[in-house]
């Protein structure tokens, strides 16, 4: 028969090996749905043109004005 100190080491070392599996299978499945996640923001197309209607919402420039327009023979118009 077992003695106690082995029968107590014999049940904390299968505690420990499911803590580990549980800790190991919490990370698995955390990490399945992390990557799930960029994998449908790789490979979706309707997402990237509300993403960059978004950004220019957001960031507006105006666009500049032309340049003042020079004579088509290449003369600059004098101001007086």
């Amino acid at each position: 028969m077992m003695s106690k100190t082995s029968f107590g080491a014999a049940l904390a070392f299968l505690f420990a090996a499911a803590g580990a599996l549980t800790a190991a299978a919490l990370y698995l499945y955390r990490r399945e749905k992390e990557l799930d996640e960029y994998e449908k923001l790789l490979f979706s197309d309707g997402m990237d043109d509300d993403v960059d209607e978004d950004y220019e919402e957001e960031h507006f420039i105006p666009a500049e004005e032309p340049a003042a327009e020079q004579d088509k023979s290449g003369e600059e118009e004098l101001p007086f």
